[in-house]
């Protein structure tokens, strides 16, 4: 089962300091219209092979779109024993519809 966080808990929860990384799994294209503030960019095709570039030790927020894609990505992450992985329920889409920051991404 994997466990899920709506936009207004993660901006709270990023408002409040608290160690998250963002983890977008979308594709370059739709990463250059924009991402969330401060996010990793790991598009879901490539997750099986830098699974092992993510942290263990801080909650990852896995996010694409809508969060279908993300939701499979947090599913094969557990199954490679991550503990720490949540998916952003709908998406950046969702985000966006609240009004929250969208901006260039960190890298990746």
């Amino acid at each position: 089962m994997v466990t899920e966080i709506d936009s207004e808990t993660l901006k709270s929860r990023l408002s409040n300091g608290e160690d998250v990384l963002l983890v977008d799994v979308r594709t370059p294209a739709e990463v250059a219209q924009g991402a969330l503030p401060n996010a990793i960019h790991i598009p879901m095709a490539v997750i099986p092979v830098r699974a092992a570039e993510l942290p263990r030790d801080r909650d990852l927020v896995i996010y694409c779109r809508s969060g279908a894609r993300s939701y499979h990505s947090c599913q094969f992450l557990m199954q490679q024993g991550f503990e720490n992985v949540v998916n952003l329920r709908g998406g950046i889409i969702a985000w966006a519809r609240h009004g929250y920051e969208i901006g260039p991404i960190n890298g990746g």
